[in-house]
Order: structure tokens, then C-alpha cells, then sequence
């Protein structure tokens, strides 16, 4: 007739038990890091346009520039825009199939993107300050 259901399933998921594949947090953090990306490009583009305007706006967009939280700003864009390159060649040498196509080849390249990504971040950080 029906089926039986197991009374000794979780009734509340506990969400911080849960542990993600390496590969799911570089998918995650990939979409995070295009999204940060989008957002920061009007930014950016409005920091460009107030720089290009007159002598003034440029002077008004090097004294914005010279705050400690704006250059923080900065560095965390560049760090996402650098992880999200990143991981998207690593999606496309998949794609193409420079990669193998399984568990270990993407658990490798996704520590290898996280590695190089913070070395950019890094020099990132060297190019603010």
C-alpha cells in the first residue's frame, strides 16, 4: 500500500554539520566573486568618470582614493575580479577538456585556483598599498 517511512531521519536540518566539497566552495565563491565583480564595476566606473570630468573631480577622486577603507575597497575587488578569472580559466581548461574529468582533477584544480588566487590577492594588496 505505502511506503515506511524511517522515524529516525532528522526532523530540523542542521545546517552548520553540513560540509561542502572543496569543489562546491569554488563554484560558490566563483558566482560570489562575479557578483562582486558586477557590483564594483559601476563603482569603478563612476570613480573613472568624477577622475575624467574636470582637474577637480580628479583631485576629488585621488582624495577618495587616499582613505584607508576605499583602498581596502579596492583590494577586495581586485581580489574578487583576480579569483573570479581564476576560476573561470579553470572552468574553461574543464570545458575544453585540458582537464580530466573527475573527482581528484577538480578537487586539485580547485585547491590549485584557491592557492594562486591568494597569490594574487597578495600582490593585489602590494599594487593598493
Amino acid at each position: 500500500m505505502g511506503k515506511t517511512v524511517n522515524k529516525q531521519r532528522p526532523v530540523n536540518l542542521d545546517l552548520s554539520t553540513i560540509r561542502f566539497p572543496v569543489t562546491a566552495i569554488a563554484s560558490i565563491l566563483h558566482r560570489v566573486s562575479g557578483v562582486i565583480t558586477f557590483v564594483a564595476l559601476g563603482i569603478l566606473l563612476w570613480l573613472l568618470g568624477l577622475s575624467l570630468s574636470s582637474p577637480e573631480g580628479f583631485n576629488q577622486a585621488a582624495a577618495i582614493m587616499g582613505s584607508f577603507f576605499v583602498k581596502f575597497i579596492l583590494w577586495a575587488i581586485l581580489t574578487a575580479l583576480a579569483y573570479h578569472i581564476v576560476g573561470g580559466i579553470r572552468h574553461l581548461l574543464a570545458d575544453f577538456g585540458f582537464m580530466e574529468e573527475t573527482m581528484v582533477a577538480g578537487k586539485r584544480s580547485a585547491v590549485a585556483s584557491f592557492i594562486i588566487a591568494a597569490i594574487l590577492s597578495i600582490l593585489a594588496g602590494v599594487l593598493v598599498w
